[in-house]
């Protein structure tokens, strides 16, 4: 039986005192701040009126956004630790409503400096010295300027963008709500109910009947609703279109990559590099289907472990040192940050009753970046020490070396830091490790990394940029164009070892990230970045520490593409994600030459 929170010791959980003493010292904040966000609407005549008056925003902005956010962090660690807690729930929804409050005040920010023009702003900038530091969040912020339309415009848009943009809050509740999809019999002669959290346990499951049966049905059900869901997607594709067209973008991908200041050509150059090199992910299934002894490899086979679960148990003393030993080949600077999270406090490790589950880390310019974990001593929560952590020291150097207004990190690279700790981990592990069976594991776990990253993502991001274009073109996105597109993609991808059973022409239904448009890639360019500099720190290159720590040290400083060249990392370029394929290719001879 779980343990209450009060049961759990201490030690093993995160110190908030740091950011508010007692719950009382929060409660008088709030009670501070819910009168004195509204003094922010005092700029609203005088914001440009002079770089003194602009100036004052910008700092009384920052002062209250920062106590708003203290507020915030306070409340949110507090109530993901135990949600069941009723103080914890009213605490949180209170500082919600207050952000939500302040977000409203101060909207007038924008509209109003972007009727500026852009040469006013930057005087201003050259007259008042302390007005310097802000130069690149003004570049950032006028870059939109051209995309921007009338006021009237603007204001019709705001109120109708809930309506016109429902497409994704439709497929969630359809998807989440709406459909059920009933029962399976299993290998095993007994039914077993499907839903969409559990799927994935079935399709890892040793019985093949059971992997067949629950594919066929989740599918099945999926093809029953291919014209709706097909509908709601077509909307998504067609408002993205015409707000990308009425915003001047030249089309739905260069809209959605503005924001990072990322080139079409860095998307393109995934997909056309992962496409031309897929003959190393023909071979990772022809050893999957020579190891499970198939004569046939279907998709309900693929996720298959071939690697059962690890019995070795691992306690979080364990997990401690196996992350210090393989993270100190970047320097006793790292390790420090390191051993500061676990000397004061930083980590949440044991699961309690009303804990949320899964792990992340959380943290802004005015407190730590604690990392939550449900650590139970497999070597998988040993693996989400070291990523959340890399997450932590990101957060943490990004802070201490940048202003506040360039401390946070851009998503572009946010998983950059966090999976290099998992690859200098794992390597670390098959270096040092006598048991066959760990090492099996390690490499069954970065192979399946790299299959789910690499080469499923650029799928997914091929498709969406295919499905994009064809609309761009005057095609109309039935379901039947959707699910054949998607099919010949299967195809592509997964090669000649593999039997693409017609059912997976409705996949594409089940995937949410399709409506947050044009994202799935960075979790491939974010591996690809990952592995560039992984081995070159493990490669000893010169100064590949040095700039890899000046990199997480850049925050928000520029844009992330640039920032990513600090670490020696040019995106832009075959070469990068070519590392990874190459890693990947390495893994899997690993794997063979030890399997087989």
């Amino acid at each position: 039986m779980a343990k209450k929170r009060n049961e759990i010791d201490n030690s093993s959980k995160w110190d908030l005192t740091p950011i508010f003493k007692t719950e009382e010292d929060w409660d008088k904040e709030f009670e501070a701040l819910s009168k004195e966000v509204y003094n922010i609407t005092k700029y609203k005549e005088v914001l440009v009126k002079s770089s003194d008056d602009l100036l004052s925003f910008l700092e009384e902005n920052e002062s209250l956004e920062r106590r708003l956010y203290k507020l915030f962090y306070y409340a949110h660690l507090n109530y993901d630790s135990d949600t069941l807690d009723t103080k914890n729930q009213e605490r949180y929804q209170k500082q919600e409503n207050l952000l939500t409050l302040y977000s409203s005040l101060v909207s007038f920010f924008e509209p109003t400096i972007l009727k500026e023009d852009y040469n006013h702003i930057l005087e201003f900038c050259n007259e008042n010295k302390a007005l310097e530091k802000y130069k690149f969040y003004f570049e950032q912020l006028f870059r939109y300027k051209k995309h921007y339309l009338s006021k009237e415009i603007e204001e019709v848009i705001s109120k109708f963008s809930k309506t016109l943009d429902a497409s994704s809050e439709i497929y969630s509740t359809l998807t989440n709500s709406d459909i059920k999809f009933g029962s399976f019999e299993d290998g095993n002669g007994e039914f077993q109910e499907l839903t969409k959290s559990n799927y994935s346990k079935y399709m890892m499951s040793k019985n093949r009947t059971t992997r067949k049966n629950a594919f066929q049905l989740m599918h099945k059900v999926y093809s029953d609703y291919k014209n709706t869901i097909a509908t709601t997607f077509r909307g998504n594709v067609e408002y993205l279109r015409e707000i990308s067209q009425l915003r001047g973008y030249n089309s739905s991908i260069a809209s959605s990559l503005y924001a990072d200041n990322v080139d079409i050509k860095i998307y393109d150059n995934l997909i056309d590099t992962v496409s031309s090199n897929l003959d190393v992910l023909y071979d990772y299934y022809k050893m999957k289907k020579q190891a499970l002894g198939l004569d046939e490899l279907h998709l309900y086979d693929i996720y298959t472990p071939l690697v059962q679960n690890l019995e070795k148990e691992y306690s979080f003393e364990d997990a401690k040192d196996i992350v210090l030993d393989s993270l100190s080949i970047l320097g006793e600077d790292y390790i420090k940050i390191i051993n500061k999270a676990f000397d004061e406090r930083w980590i949440d490790v044991y699961y309690n009753e009303g804990k949320r589950s899964g792990a992340y880390s959380s943290g802004f310019y005015d407190t730590n970046p604690y990392v939550l974990l449900n650590f139970e001593g497999s070597l998988d929560d040993v693996s989400t020490l070291a990523h959340e952590l890399g997450h932590s020291v990101h957060t943490y150097l990004s802070c201490k070396n940048n202003d506040y207004i360039y401390s946070s990190y851009k998503i572009f690279v946010a998983e950059v830091a966090s999976t290099v700790n998992e690859l200098l981990m794992y390597n670390h592990l098959l270096k040092t490790s006598n048991d066959k069976n760990e090492k099996l594991y390690v490499l069954n776990e970065l192979l399946e990394l790299f299959k789910g990253t690499i080469f499923r993502q650029t799928m997914f991001a091929e498709f969406e940029r295919d499905m994009h274009k064809l609309n761009s073109e005057g095609t109309i996105l039935t379901s039947d164009l959707i699910c054949s597109k998607y099919y010949e993609l299967v195809e592509k991808y997964f090669g000649p070892d593999v039997i693409c059973d017609e059912e997976i022409k409705y996949e594409w239904e089940r995937i949410p990230h399709f409506y947050n448009d044009f994202y799935v890639y960075q979790y491939a360019t974010g591996l690809s970045s990952a592995c560039y500099i992984a081995n070159s720190i493990l490669n000893n290159e010169e100064g590949a520490v040095e700039n890899y720590i000046k990199f997480l040290s850049s925050g928000g400083s520029d844009y992330p593409v640039n920032e990513l060249k600090i670490a020696g990392v040019d995106i832009e370029s075959k070469e990068v994600v070519m590392s990874a394929i190459k890693m990947f290719e390495g893994l899997l001879e690993e794997f063979k030459s030890l399997y087989f």
